[in-house]
């Protein structure tokens, strides 16, 4: 079996935000890079690539609304044409980044409500999927998505032969229906590195997750994901990675970079 660790990093986040990208860096082995949506910004984004370079740990653009003010997880309404513009920017500023610093994004994540987007928000699961299929056609490269299984976003990208991977929280509840409990529910952060653990553990030996209800789901993931910006989301991910090692699971990012082998 063999699991990626993810964290989102470059979003400016907490008294020292790159203190804290430099020690999530130190320990997954994919990073959700903020590329100006929701946050992050062309020297942010200069500062971290390098960082993954060295480390050999894989780029994603973490592309969302354009919405720095409700940090983009909020509804946002915005016709497909203005969001794919802005999505593919985002994409393409961060590439640019990643091949100065001797690298290259393999990989997309959207944001906040980008990616938990319900099916009745027209087309923005297909926007994401549209910018996927333009950067293959220009670049010759079809990156994978980053996404909650079974969620429109990884349903709109096996319709459009896009490859999707699953994707699981330490640090979020879920509800029974395998959805995430909504920010500002109590619960919904997981902050405690024990119970992050504890969630872990089960996830990867029975591919369950206890739901806020106390009922066991089901939830096949590829890749963990830490938030840069839940409160000690360093310490939570080094838990993680020593739990994964101590299993003698092979961690390996989903999507490596061009200079590491899978």
């Amino acid at each position: 079996m063999a699991i990626d660790l993810n964290a989102d990093i470059g979003e400016g986040i907490g008294g020292d935000p790159e203190a804290l990208d430099a020690a999530l860096l130190d320990v997954v082995t994919s990073v959700n890079v903020a590329c100006g949506g929701h946050a992050g910004n062309n020297e942010s984004m200069s500062r971290v690539c390098p960082l993954a370079a060295e480390r050999g740990v894989a780029i994603g653009a973490h592309i969302s609304y354009p919405d720095r003010e409700g940090f983009g997880r909020l509804p946002m309404d915005i016709n497909n044409d203005e969001l794919f513009e802005s999505l593919f920017q985002q994409l393409q500023d961060l590439q640019t980044k990643a091949v100065a610093a001797g690298t290259a994004v393999t990989y997309i994540k959207p944001h906040g409500y980008l990616y938990t987007a319900p099916a009745g928000i027209d087309g923005h699961a297909s926007a994401v999927i549209d910018v996927i299929k333009q950067y293959a056609r220009e670049t010759g490269k079809l990156l994978p998505v980053l996404g909650l299984p079974g969620s429109p976003l990884l349903e709109a990208a096996a319709e459009q032969g896009v490859k999707g991977v699953p994707e699981a929280f330490a640090d979020r509840a879920y509800t029974t229906q395998g959805t995430l409990v909504p920010r500002g529910e109590p619960g919904a952060v997981v902050t405690d590195p024990n119970d992050a653990l504890t969630r872990l553990k089960r996830l990867i030996r029975d591919d369950e997750i206890v739901s806020i209800d106390g009922t066991p789901i089901e939830v096949r993931a590829r890749s963990i994901c830490v938030h840069g910006d839940t409160p000690g989301a360093a310490i939570i991910a080094r838990r993680l990675r020593a739990a994964i090692d101590a299993d003698r699971v092979r961690i390996t990012p989903f999507a490596p970079p061009p200079n590491k082998a899978a």
